[in-house]
């Protein structure tokens, strides 16, 4: 049956939400304030007629990204957008009973983001596609330009396609191209290759580096095993040069790592020793490093060799003292940091309770927490609060523009 709903606001998963006598309806792609009208099937609407628009809503900037749900957001105008995601921090925090500043949200400007991964796939007339998932499908969605993406990373479209097509020759092959525009060039590391019949065969491997030659690309990898290197992938964090591992994590933008780290060295200053822990390749390790020594530890090998590497190149900083350890399974103890008068963290999406429940038994007098999920960080961020640490501020940042994820900031004192 056919409904006329009104929009009252925005869930957490970026659906505009109506309230009706059954209960809530999930409408993606409608705005707060918005009258909408179609058929309602197990409390979704996913198609509808806009009846009247919202003042907020504005002309998208992709079609594509509209319907692979990468930007799901891109129609809404950026005030109301921005404060949408303060909110959510908000209310996220609140519902493990936690109050504190949440500042305003940082933006990050549109064609900026350096990664990318594309799948591809190859279309019944023979030709390589490259794109991203329907929203709720499995279907492929084609990409020709991204608008969030640096123009560099979207001039190299047509070397990724020569790439792909390499390795599209098995009829179950759906490869996942990994592209990372680096100082020196776009590195690219292929995962989901089909190997049920050997792998890749040595010519499809050889076209694969032809492709990459062709395409001026500085390293080709596949599963994190480099196939080719023009050039060593280098990025800058702080005063160092860095040599990224094959396949290793790096923040998507630079400019939403360069506001997430002026605020972790601003949270510390003062201080003559900091942990930096899940420290990757030396994101914020670096900039540390400009003002206290630093211990840093980090699960990936790979990633502690590359800051050495890059601890080599840079001149002027305070020591750093880097190892590879898992922090999950084995994570520092309050002996292992002592001295540590601060502490970072940045843990991937799971959080990091196991390392955080060690902390309250250490002298820090100061944590920063990086994270990439709200719910997780305030889950530890509650250990830390019993544990006698004042949540001073919460800093969100929109590092993925027109997309429902955020990433935060976070300050704890004692």
């Amino acid at each position: 049956m056919t409904q006329t709903l009104t929009i009252a606001r925005m869930g957490h998963h970026g659906d505009g939400i109506a309230e009706t006598p059954n209960g809530p309806v999930f409408v993606p792609g409608a705005l707060p304030g918005e009258v909408v009208r179609g058929e309602v099937k197990d409390g979704r609407l996913d198609s509808f007629e806009l009846v009247e628009a919202s003042a907020d809503r504005r002309p998208i900037f992709s079609h594509a990204y509209a319907e692979c749900g990468v930007a799901p957001l891109q129609h809404w105008a950026d005030g109301p957008y921005l404060e949408w995601k303060r909110d959510v921090v908000i209310h996220t925090l609140s519902r493990e009973g936690l109050e504190t500043e949440v500042e305003a949200t940082v933006a990050t400007p549109p064609a900026s983001r350096r990664r990318i991964a594309l799948h591809a796939r190859r279309s019944p007339n023979g030709r390589v596609v490259l794109g991203f998932k329907a929203r709720r499908s499995w279907r492929l969605v084609e990409i020709t330009d991204c608008p969030v993406s640096d123009p560099a990373l979207v001039a190299a479209f047509p070397a990724l396609h020569k790439v792909a097509d390499a390795f599209l020759t098995h009829p179950k092959s759906a490869p996942t191209l990994h592209a990372t525009l680096t100082d020196t060039g776009l590195d690219v590391d292929v995962t989901g290759v089909e190997k049920r019949s050997g792998g890749p065969s040595a010519d499809q491997i050889a076209k694969a580096i032809t492709a990459a030659a062709e395409g001026g690309l500085a390293r080709l990898g596949l599963d994190g095993d480099t196939l080719v290197m023009e050039r060593q992938p280098r990025v800058t964090f702080g005063r160092a040069s860095v040599p990224i591992p094959a396949g290793g994590f790096l923040q998507a933008s630079p400019a939403a790592e360069a506001a997430m780290a002026e605020r972790v060295v601003a949270a510390v200053q003062g201080t003559k020793k900091v942990a930096d822990l899940f420290c990757g390749a030396g994101t914020f390790t670096f900039p540390l490093a400009e003002v206290a020594s630093v211990m840093a530890a980090d699960s990936a090998a790979s990633s502690i060799a590359a800051l050495k590497a890059g601890f080599a190149t840079a001149k002027g900083l305070k020591g750093i003292d880097a190892q590879a350890r898992d922090l999950f399974r084995r994570p520092l103890s309050p002996y292992d940091l002592k001295g540590c008068e601060a502490i970072v963290l940045d843990p991937p999406r799971a959080g990091a309770l196991e390392q955080t429940q060690q902390l309250p038994g250490t002298k820090a007098h100061t944590i920063v927490g990086v994270s990439c999920n709200p719910q997780t960080f305030a889950r530890d961020a509650r250990v830390l609060v019993d544990a006698g640490f004042r949540l001073e501020k919460v800093t969100p940042i929109d590092q993925f523009i027109w997309s429902t994820h955020i990433e935060l900031v976070g300050v704890f004192r004692r």
